[in-house]
């Protein structure tokens, strides 16, 4: 086996971060297969300052250059790399090029009524014509007006804004960029002209100097410079790529949809994400009654897509159950949960009561009273409840698609972390009433690497690169089970 292309990916999510080395190999007979390895992983974790929420980005910066000096030590030479984070989030540089202050994370408090306060000012119909991103408080044009609205001095300060995996390769290379599939989730830019919305930005007080014009997944940013260089240790060879620098569409990118077919995809997480690939975007009244997004791809795509509240719910209880001394590792509870009894208590998981509660363990069994269910007793019940309406939840998003895209589709690609979880897998094949293609879990890290790749030459478009992530990893197949019982808790489901 010989090595034709290495890269290196570097992937954040809310709780952690992960750097992982791409190998492209070739067996001889043309056979190709890209073999990934982990190298450095780190926590994310949120800090509280006065009263808000932030992220502790000069943390977040060692530990990419950690993962970058890691990376050559192990021997890799890695030709390109490529960061991809969570959406919205930014940080202000001034006029000299500094940071002002740590960036706000998406669930500060500073949002909140704000999605109704800038509708009555824009009217919901036309923000949504001009954005096509749906109405979520932690959206960036949501951030600034906060900010504004609090006369924060670093708007009047700030001479750019770089959304968070720009903010990192800025800091890298030395270059300013805002790449297109991040740009696409502030709700300030309009998909139909590709541009910045600054008719909005001045009605809402946002200065729209800051903005960059977008440049397409892979674009290169730069190599590194001297001073991280020499800080590293690391030769001059390797060069930031702007990937898909939204880990949703790198996980998209890793869909392994090879077929030439429509198909409808689940990024699965601390957020779900479900939905398909347009080539243009769709902002019609329909989707906005649906509550749907659109969000720029890799390859000149749309994605048309609904985001669900995940395994966020999920996470929280564990967490709680933690801090109490209880042992609570995902095998351990999922086994729980499957033990308890079938459809006992249901949820709507996108219910604003679980964006970010006190208590989640308490919130959960408040719904079940306030809508007259069962309280959850168990671990064992609460998290098959999640499951189980979690499951539900992606059947009415997938319906939901289709209904706005005239479409039928034969099944459903679920990929990210949250698969490793094969109950959920299971509950979603039955709950869908068609077959889960279960692959691959580090779907945004593998999109990422398959940017990469398309920048250097090493993939010619990206359904070969799909095929690539086909021929590379065990793709696992769910099919139904229990329909009658699904079918019928589905209507339970859709009257909560």
């Amino acid at each position: 086996m010989g090595n034709t292309a290495a890269v290196l990916a570097f992937d954040l999510g809310a709780g952690s971060g992960r750097a992982l080395i791409g190998e492209l190999r070739e067996d001889g007979t043309g056979g190709r297969r890209l073999e990934v390895t982990e190298i450095h992983r780190f926590p994310n974790q949120a800090v509280t300052a006065g009263s808000h929420l932030h992220w502790d980005f000069l943390r977040l910066l060692h530990e990419v250059k950690t993962g970058i000096r890691r990376a050559f030590q192990a021997g890799y030479a890695p030709e390109t790399l490529g960061i991809d984070t969570w959406g919205v989030d930014f940080g202000l540089l001034d006029v000299n090029g500094e940071l002002l202050g740590n960036p706000y994370h998406y669930r500060d408090s500073q949002t909140d009524g704000l999605v109704e306060e800038v509708g009555e000012l824009v009217g919901p119909e036309e923000l949504y014509a001009q954005s096509g991103v749906q109405f979520m408080p932690f959206n960036t044009v949501y951030q600034l007006y906060a900010m504004r609205k609090a006369a924060s001095p670093k708007l009047d300060a700030a001479e750019t804004l770089l959304l968070t995996p720009d903010l990192l390769a800025y800091y890298l290379t030395g270059r300013k960029v805002c790449e297109f599939t991040m740009a696409t989730t502030t709700g300030l830019y309009n998909p139909l002209e590709e541009s910045w919305n600054k008719e909005l930005m001045g009605r809402l007080g946002i200065p729209a100097g800051m903005f960059l014009d977008p440049v397409k997944p892979g674009e290169l940013v730069g190599p590194l410079t001297e001073e991280v260089r020499e800080e590293l240790g690391v030769p001059s060879t390797v060069t930031v790529v702007a990937v898909g620098t939204h880990d949703t569409e790198s996980a998209i990118a890793a869909v392994p949809a090879v077929s030439g077919e429509p198909f409808a995809y689940l990024v699965c997480g601390t957020w779900s994400l479900l939905g398909t690939e347009l080539a243009q975007p769709n902002v019609t009244p329909e989707a906005r009654a649906l509550d749907f997004s659109n969000e720029g791809g890799v390859g000149n795509t749309y994605q048309l897509l609904k985001n669900i509240m995940g395994l966020w719910i999920l996470q929280e209880c564990k967490r709680q159950w933690e801090e109490r001394g209880e042992s609570a590792d995902y095998p351990q509870l999922v086994a729980e949960a499957e033990s308890a009894a079938p459809f006992r208590s249901l949820i709507k998981p996108d219910d604003a009561r679980f964006y970010a509660p006190a208590d989640m363990l308490a919130e959960l069994n408040a719904y079940m009273r306030e809508t007259g269910q069962p309280e959850l007793q168990t671990r064992g019940q609460m998290v098959r409840c999640i499951l189980e309406s979690l499951a539900l939840r992606y059947r009415e998003a997938l319906e939901q698609t289709e209904q706005l895209t005239d479409r039928r589709f034969g099944g459903l690609h679920m990929v990210g972390g949250g698969i490793q979880n094969e109950l959920l897998c299971r509950f979603t094949a039955g709950a869908l009433g068609r077959p889960v293609w279960g692959g691959p879990v580090e779907a945004s890290s593998i999109g990422n690497m398959l940017v990469q790749l398309m920048a250097g030459g090493h993939c010619a478009s990206l359904r070969e690169a799909r095929q690539l992530v086909a021929d590379s990893f065990v793709i696992r197949t769910y099919e139904p089970e229990e329909t009658e019982s699904w079918e019928r808790t589905f209507e339970s489901y859709s009257r909560l």
